[in-house]
């Protein structure tokens, strides 16, 4: 049993290039200090502002986030995904420790929309790395390698921002932003330069309808509002969950970083095996249907009757957590699969947008929802709302992958 499971994980991990192991040490040193988003509504509840406040700085947040996805993948195709990563955790680092030294609602705003404009620019130039180091056939498991290295380091970081924010809220700023610095410095220390010409020199041969733009691409574009459905759900994990933690659940500061936690170690320590158990085998949009039902289960077991708000919670992250596993590394390679070196960051971009777009709209809504018509009928609107997605992904399986042998997305599609 023992040997079984170490063959298992060695296979899983097998393959993978030696750049795509030294850029998840750069994100694994990078997330180790990530909390400042996920205390963000706490934070701003701490200083004296409402629920609501505080979903609105998330909000404006990610409208910053959207505008730093298209940046970040229009500056990725004209200057390199190499410098533009550096840049974006570089100076994104400066501005997590300067948002830490306001005070006032205004200047929290301000400061939140510039650092997630910089911040959100490195994850379109980051894709483009993921699928320049890696090739077709171990891609998925490359893009699970990095958010290996993400959840671990989310894991740690958000255990290490609950303690640190029962001591002293702006301690996260400062641990955020070191490491954030510190990520961009190893970066440059141990991954070779790569130039534009590079970049874009990867041997790919040119196909019929290869340089598609992701702005025409219709499967891509119904792929990106789905998702965005999704994600709106998913965000409700940084804004309306942690509060519901505390004020319904009754969870200390600490126990809320537990629980978080939990997401991230058990992404770290079962994302790849079960990756590469299910590449190839199943349809990427398939895999993303079953993820987006089990989200929205996830979030109707808060509503669970239980007189533990600890077991309650962890329950319910257990469910999240595998939804997560089972579709996001896919989602990753469902639109990958449909770009090319010349287009990827403008792929990736507006990947990410959609992204931050849910972000703003998740935030805005679920703190409305949330003060307007309570816990319990938001948990069901975000459970219907998995449902609708998951039903998207279902019409776009027939509809632009309908031969049983064609399992995903090409860029001849």
């Amino acid at each position: 049993m023992i040997s079984a499971t170490k063959n298992l994980y060695q296979q899983a991990y097998k393959g993978l290039t030696k750049r795509i192991w030294l850029l998840s040490v750069v994100m694994l040193i990078n997330r180790s200090g990530t909390m400042v988003l996920a205390f963000m509504t706490l934070y701003c509840v701490h200083l004296g502002y409402t629920i609501k406040e505080g979903s609105m700085v998330v909000a404006i947040y990610g409208i910053g986030a959207v505008i730093g996805a298209l940046l970040g993948g229009k500056i990725s195709d004209k200057v390199g995904f190499y410098y533009t990563q550096f840049g974006a955790l570089f100076f994104g680092g400066i501005l997590f420790i300067v948002l830490g030294q306001m005070t006032t609602l205004t200047q929290i705003s301000i400061c939140a929309f510039f650092l997630s404009m910089v911040n959100e620019a490195f994850r379109p130039a980051n894709a483009s790395a993921i699928a320049h180091y890696s090739n077709p056939q171990n891609r998925t498991q490359s893009f699970s390698l990095v958010r290996f290295a993400i959840n671990l380091g989310w894991g740690i970081g958000v255990a290490l921002g609950g303690f640190l924010a029962s001591i002293n809220y702006h301690l996260l700023f400062w641990v955020d932003g070191l490491t954030n610095m510190t990520a961009a410095l190893f970066l440059l220390s141990v991954l070779p330069k790569v130039t534009l010409a590079q970049q874009k020199n990867t041997g790919a041969v040119k196909k019929a309808g290869m340089e598609r733009s992701p702005y025409r691409d219709k499967a891509f574009l119904y792929f990106l509002f789905f998702t965005i459905l999704f994600s709106i759900c998913f965000f409700q994990l940084f804004t309306t969950v942690p509060i519901f933690f505390k004020e319904h659940l009754h969870l200390s500061e600490r126990k809320i970083g537990i629980v978080m936690a939990v997401n991230g170690v058990l992404i770290a320590l079962l994302e790849m095996v079960l990756v590469y158990k299910l590449e190839g085998r199943r349809p990427y949009l398939f895999l993303m249907r079953v993820g987006a039902v089990l989200m929205g289960i996830s979030f109707l077991l808060l509503d669970l009757p239980l007189a533990n708000g600890f077991v309650v919670a962890m329950l319910a992250m257990l469910v999240l957590t595998f939804a997560e596993m089972v579709s996001m590394p896919f989602m990753n390679s469902y639109y990958i699969g449909r770009s090319t070196e010349q287009t990827r960051g403008q792929y990736a971009g507006m990947y990410t947008m959609g992204w931050s777009a849910a972000q703003v709209i998740g935030s805005l809504a679920g703190g409305a929802l949330a003060f307007g018509i309570g816990y319990q009928k938001l948990w069901i609107g975000v459970c219907l709302l998995c449902i609708i997605a998951a039903g998207g992904y279902f019409w776009m399986q027939h509809k632009f992958h309908p031969k049983p042998n064609e399992l995903n997305a090409s860029v001849e599609a």
